[in-house]
């Protein structure tokens, strides 16, 4: 397993319990691949560089994690579809 970095941007309209069950579906994404969660920083809500789907503002989220490449595949994916996420990056750190 290799060890990665996501951070992604949530809507801000969103309210904390919803904002929480997200952080956590994105977890369990990696745990049920076999991956392991190393920790998750909010960030909380700050304005954006420039707009994105008409928001100023987003909840930011960075997650450090160990996986293999199918588990992140899967998390990028979960990113992609998931209506919430207004940004998301991976990295792989060396």
């Amino acid at each position: 397993m290799r060890q990665y970095e996501t951070m992604y941007i949530l809507r801000p309209g969103a309210e904390e319990e919803a904002t929480n069950e997200m952080v956590e579906k994105f977890k369990n994404v990696i745990e049920t691949q076999g991956g392991a969660v190393d920790r998750i920083e909010r960030w909380g809500k700050r304005k954006l560089a420039y707009e994105i789907d008409k928001e100023r503002e987003g909840h930011y989220v960075l997650m450090y994690f160990k996986a293999a490449v199918p588990a992140v595949t899967e998390l990028d994916r979960m990113f992609k579809i998931s209506g919430e996420v207004l940004r998301h990056i991976i990295i792989r750190e060396d």
